[in-house]
């Protein structure tokens, strides 16, 4: 009865996504690009605030991968970083100043030019928010001292210190998205706390990109082609082949799977090993990143335990370290993953860029062990006064000591990773225990400081070069518990060991990327962050992303390695420049 109940469940949910495509028959399904939005919070609650710049907006669910476009992409195949809305982006030799020049006859999709005065607009915006909570508010001021335009198509950026990465961190889709433009004539008369920028009939979202808002609700958006886009009529690209795109809500490996089988789904979320090979064969047409094992495309984004070091007692470095030697990371490998990943050796991706700074740690000794060390972590326990009780669990001064992990409900992976952390940590005498949170608490509990430990990807950064992931722990980010910060340094590693890491991590950031001089200053800084161990890297990102090709072909692969497959990103504006019909 249980199985018939959940096939009936299955089926409906097929039935529904199949009205819903057919509900918009005013576009055929073979013109139309269908794609999964992540489930990690199931219906999105606030689905008609397009306001990417607040919290609780979804940029994913189509904003920046079909309307607002970016400046540059990062490809990260060639490592070329592309030009977009903008032509080129040059500093001065001391790298305190950057002009950026906008490309001549780009406009927003009601006509009105796109110009420097939307750059200048969009910045200050950023600049005066005293609050500095909008999204990337803090790192603007952090850097730029001011904003100026002298024409319509130049920009000049004065930084406040020099900074080589500053067109690849802020306008380039380095990870997931960048800084996207505001039109000043929809925004110069708004609120950015409360607009929420949505309003179909007004054409809001108003963006740059080829396509234009049709509706949003909980589970699905759609956006139908602008054929007079302005990429295409200066020709500075091609016309998107697709007439509609649709994101839809899944929920979990099960639905999408069976949605994809059925073609009801070009571009899956990732999914599970098994999932993944049990939808390959029920639809031939289904690839992957790989054409076999390991299938999947190694995320930039490495997972992580990272834990509150205000937090008795994991305020001390040595239990930190201890917990540590306590993991074993090829068992994460194995029962998390089932197999197709690799332990982490540091707290970056596996790039061929990052392997001199990774390569460097390793002779250095500074790096994280794929296997666990139990004999190491019980001399530190036992060196801090903890003892083995009659249950088999560590004690000091009649306190069983104990660990709360907290996991985010949507992601199976990082849940996964959790119940095995649990697991290990149980079987060497640490009362583990996992805590599954709704997204938005989730969120909420790393920026205030309400956790003890949590599964995460915020070493998340470096591509190419070491210090954008490092300066995420450095005191800069320091907030106090209680006061809402960004998610970099949430665990609130502070004292003179980070004021140590800090000021090295501030020289390497004013160096050239590439400068030699970088690996010693990374190698010595690593090796404070070792000792002190205020995050646990565990493992290589994996994501295993399923493309459909019953459709539509061109989407990136290993071998049509145009750019990397994550279809959340706003590097989805490149895919849509290869994608093809299937005739």
């Amino acid at each position: 009865m249980q199985k018939l109940r959940y096939l009936l469940f299955v089926a409906l949910i097929v039935l529904i996504a199949s009205v819903a495509v057919v509900a918009q028959d005013d576009v055929a399904r073979e013109d139309t690009v269908i794609f999964d939005i992540d489930g990690a919070e199931g219906a999105i609650a606030a689905y008609d605030n397009f306001n990417w710049m607040t919290p609780d907006a979804r940029r994913n669910a189509g904003l920046h991968q079909s309307i607002s476009e970016p400046l540059f992409i990062l490809n990260y195949e060639t490592g070329e970083i592309m030009p977009w809305l903008a032509e080129s982006m040059v500093s001065n030799d001391a790298a305190d100043v950057w002009t950026l020049t906008l490309r001549e006859g780009a406009y927003w999709s009601d006509g009105e030019a796109f110009d420097a005065d939307d750059v200048l607009f969009t910045m200050n915006l950023l600049l005066n928010d005293e609050t500095a909570t909008l999204n990337n508010a803090a790192d603007s001021q952090q850097w730029i001292a001011s904003v100026e335009a002298p024409d319509a198509y130049t920009v000049i950026f004065t930084l406040k210190s020099p900074n080589p990465r500053f067109q690849l961190d802020f306008f380039s889709v380095r990870i997931w998205g960048g800084i996207n433009m505001l039109p000043e004539h929809v925004w110069a008369d708004k609120d950015p706390f409360t607009f929420k920028n949505y309003d179909p009939e007004q054409g809001w979202p108003l963006g740059t990109g080829p396509y234009t808002i049709v509706s949003a609700s909980e589970t699905e958006f759609v956006y139908d082609r602008d054929d007079n886009w302005w990429g295409a009529a200066t020709g500075v690209f091609k016309l998107p082949e697709p007439l509609r795109l649709m994101w839809v809500v899944t929920g979990n490996d099960q639905i999408r799977a069976t949605l994809a089988a059925n073609n009801e789904l070009d571009s899956i979320m990732d999914i599970t090993l098994g999932a993944f090979e049990a939808l390959q064969a029920e639809n031939p047409n289904i690839i992957a990143w790989f054409d076999g094992m390991p299938f999947v495309w190694l995320d930039p984004c490495a997972r992580n335990l990272s834990l509150n070091t205000t937090v008795a007692p994991w305020d001390n470095p040595a239990m930190r370290q201890m917990l540590n030697f306590a993991t074993d990371r090829n068992e994460v490998v194995e029962i998390a993953y089932e197999g197709v990943t690799i332990p982490s050796r540091t707290m970056f991706p596996e790039y061929g860029g990052m392997f001199p700074y990774i390569d460097a740690m390793e002779e250095a000794g500074v790096t994280y062990s794929a296997s666990a060390d139990l004999d190491a972590a019980t001399a530190i326990l036992e060196a801090e006064g903890y003892a083995m009780n009659d249950d088999g669990y560590w004690e000091k001064d009649g306190e069983v000591l104990s660990l709360s992990i907290e996991a985010h409900e949507g992601f199976i992976e990082k849940r996964r990773i959790q119940a095995d952390l649990v697991e290990q940590y149980q079987r060497f005498g640490i009362d583990a225990t996992a805590s599954i949170v709704a997204g938005a608490t989730w969120e909420d509990n790393k920026r205030m400081g309400n956790f003890e430990a949590t599964t995460d990807w915020d070493a998340c950064g470096s591509i190419n070069e070491p210090w954008a992931s490092m300066d995420r722990y450095t005191n800069h980010w320091w907030r106090p518990i209680g006061e809402t910060g960004p998610n970099n340094n949430f665990g609130r590693w502070s004292g003179e060991a980070n004021d140590a890491y800090s000021a090295l991590i501030e020289q390497v950031g004013v160096l050239p990327l590439g400068d030699p001089a970088i690996v010693d200053l990374v190698v010595e800084a690593q090796s404070i962050f070792y000792a002190e161990m205020p995050v646990i890297p565990l493992n290589q990102a994996t994501k295993l992303i399923p493309f459909n090709t019953t459709y539509w072909t061109g989407w990136p692969t290993a071998e049509n390695n145009y750019n990397h497959p994550a279809t959340w990103w706003q590097t989805v504006h490149h895919f849509l420049q290869h994608l093809e019909k299937v005739q």
